[in-house]
């Protein structure tokens, strides 16, 4: 069937939505291509990539429903950087390009961007790229202790990974010798490759099929559609300027993170002026990571159907000033960005709760409380003599505290947001690591209480099988300062990190965890919203049965009278919420 498009064919518009559907799918094959190919846990198991379709101009048309906003936003500004090293002129058939520049990636070198040019009769097309996060990069690893980036790994510039289809081997040969797990990280750089490849014959196939030269006709569909629909968004909120700010853990010391949203009929604008200036630690955030995270924020709450796009991303405006953390210069340190850029969407969201008068999530952890162990000579700091018996492992296992409650719904337990990985089988770090996951649970009460309730954060203890210590890399936030609660639900629980003998390790940095000890990670739980006076009886009876509140959280907080058999005893509840009540300080106008 011939599905070419007329200009003056009323169907036009119909058959451009099929095509932009369509092409989504394409994109999804692309990254889940990617997952099932890929080598390292963060890749197959986590999902932590992106993938997307450009056309010759480099603007996003399309983006996989599989990924992460920090990959997926910040790639969207990738390829233009491609463009600039390798105009289009010259590229041919069988090129393919990589970088993983923090400035013109995604914000630290473990992020490996692959950019593949498509060709349809001699004439480039479309471009796709995609994005994951490999398990080593060389330096000092994953963590932020570094003071430049050139501590951090090896850098790789935008530079030529296949021409016209023979890879660089020099190129894979200095990555291979100079990361930690080589198999596992060049592995994933084909897998990035490979995908494309899926993606582009994918293109091609749906070009032959529908008859169409070019994308210019449906690029221009997408993006105009995608513009108005985004617009249309922002012109029914209210016009005015808000602002919100957060204290936050830092590395030596405690950072201000500052927004002002400004929304006017063309334009929603973030400034982030007033924020702390940069670290001299590594979790300072390139700008195109701040982009990248405060936009989706946005979208979130604005625009959540709006299919992200060069055209749906246009009317946000994202403004940093040059010193502050938040637009950290070449060569700073950035490897572990992500503890305070993931922290962006709760900041924005903020700003938009003002404007909106509430209606918006209470603050959850955000960043990740991933399980990042080494182990092996040159691993642990200690003596030699002491990792006799020692395995050489590598491992990151992505892990997640509680977002923050939804107006109308509680929050969810152990789930990564704003990132969106997946929480890694502790049966898969056990095989590849001699680590023992002794338990992981829910952390009864962690979750902020709430007339909806944050959600709940777990925890873990993590034991080496070896007889020898280990090394485990803290990129945690939320230890000092909690995720906050909302019009007057109450903050979630702080995360903490320490050892079974008792002591009390860093949020940050890379700690020993001695032989024979046991590692504690509990992490944080999502703010509450509305009172917690407010919250159903009856969920707080079921909360207490599966032990996501205690008894004791239910009387005390929830003023909620349970019997013997766990049943909520509503007499006993209405005069405890009585109470309460009659104690409670009168407001204030």
């Amino acid at each position: 069937m011939n599905y070419k498009v007329a200009s003056a064919d009323v169907m036009a518009p119909i058959r451009l939505q099929i095509m932009w559907d369509r092409l989504i799918s394409v994109v999804e094959e692309q990254a889940q291509t990617l997952v099932r190919t890929g080598f390292s846990t963060s890749t197959r198991e986590a999902g932590d990539v992106s993938a997307g379709v450009f056309d010759p101009t480099g603007r996003m048309l399309a983006q996989a429903v599989t990924g992460t906003p920090g990959h997926v936003n910040s790639m969207a500004r990738a390829v233009i950087h491609f463009i600039a090293e390798f105009p289009t002129a010259t590229m041919a058939p069988g090129d393919v390009f990589i970088t993983n520049d923090p400035w013109k990636g995604t914000g630290h070198l473990h992020d490996f961007t692959v950019v593949t040019p498509v060709f349809r009769n001699d004439t480039l097309v479309a471009m796709f790229a995609c994005t994951c996060h490999v398990i080593d990069i060389g330096g000092r690893g994953m963590g932020p202790e570094g003071r430049s980036v050139f501590e951090e790994g090896i850098y790789i510039p935008i530079r030529r990974f296949a021409t016209a289809g023979v890879v660089d081997e020099t190129l894979v040969d200095l990555v291979r010798h100079n990361v930690r797990e080589p198999v596992q990280v060049v592995g994933d750089i084909y897998s990035l490759a490979g995908c494309n490849d899926v993606g582009a014959r994918r293109l091609l196939r749906m070009m032959d099929e529908f008859s169409i030269a070019s994308l210019e006709s449906l690029s221009t569909h997408i993006l105009e559609q995608s513009r108005t629909a985004t617009l249309d968004a922002i012109r029914s909120l209210p016009n005015g300027t808000w602002t919100n700010s957060m204290r936050v853990d830092g590395y030596d010391e405690p950072l201000d993170l500052v927004a002002t949203m400004t929304i006017s009929d063309e334009t929603l604008a973030v400034d982030f002026a007033g924020t702390s200036p940069p670290s001299r630690f590594g979790i300072n955030v390139p700008f195109c990571y701040t982009e990248a995270y405060s936009t989706f924020g946005i979208k979130c709450i604005i625009a959540p159907q709006i299919p992200n796009n060069e055209g749906s991303l246009q009317p946000i405006k994202i403004s940093v000033p040059e010193n502050c953390i938040l637009n950290a210069p070449r060569p700073l340190p950035v490897a572990t960005r992500h503890i305070t850029g993931q922290l962006l969407p709760d900041l924005v969201i903020g700003c938009l709760g003002q404007a909106l008068g509430g209606h918006v999530p209470a603050e959850g952890t955000s960043c990740l409380w991933n399980l990042f162990a080494l182990g092996g000579p040159g691993a642990v700091d200690v003596a030699p003599i002491e990792l006799v018996n020692a395995r050489t492992f590598n491992v990151m296992s992505f892990h997640s505290g509680g977002t923050g409650a939804r107006p109308g719904k509680d929050g969810l337990s152990a789930t990564a947001f704003p990132s969106g990985v997946r929480n890694v089988p502790v049966e898969v770090t056990e095989a590849m690591s001699p680590l023992l996951i002794k338990r992981k649970e829910y952390r009864t009460d962690s979750g902020g209480p709430g007339q909806f309730r944050g959600g709940l954060g777990q925890i873990m203890e993590v034991m080496s099988l070896d007889d020898a210590p280990f090394t485990v890399s803290a990129n945690y936030d939320r230890v000092l300062f909690p995720p906050r609660g909302r019009d007057g639900g109450a903050n979630g629980m702080n995360g903490t990190v320490t050892l079974a003998s008792g002591a009390v390790l860093d949020g940050k940095g890379r700690q020993t965890v001695p032989r024979g000890d046991t590692l504690l990670i509990n992490m944080p739980g999502g703010g509450g919203l509305g009172p917690a006076v407010e919250r159903d009886p009856e969920r707080v009876a079921d909360d207490v049965r599966a032990g996501m509140v205690s008894a004791d959280a239910a009387e005390n907080i929830y003023c909620v009278a349970l019997r013997a058999d766990g049943t909520c005893d509503r007499a006993a509840t209405l005069a405890l919420r009585r109470k309460r009540m009659s104690h409670a300080p009168e407001s204030v106008e």
